[in-house]
């Protein structure tokens, strides 16, 4: 499965926080650090990830 990557509209190239979200299905949301794209990623359910938004977008 050939993931499309979105990068946040917070990260920029020279920043130190690049995060980038794919959304294979609508039940999993995948989490990646942009400047290590074979690294790990976190995969997460959809719920979990609604629940997670609000904290980090007061960061």
């Amino acid at each position: 499965m050939k993931l499309e990557w979105i990068k946040s509209s917070y990260s920029t190239s020279s920043g130190p926080d690049c995060v980038e979200v794919a959304t294979p299905d609508k039940s999993h949301v995948f989490v990646r650090d942009s400047k290590n794209p074979a690294g790990p990623r976190l995969d997460l359910t959809s719920a979990a990830w609604a629940a997670f938004l609000p904290y980090a977008s007061r960061r």
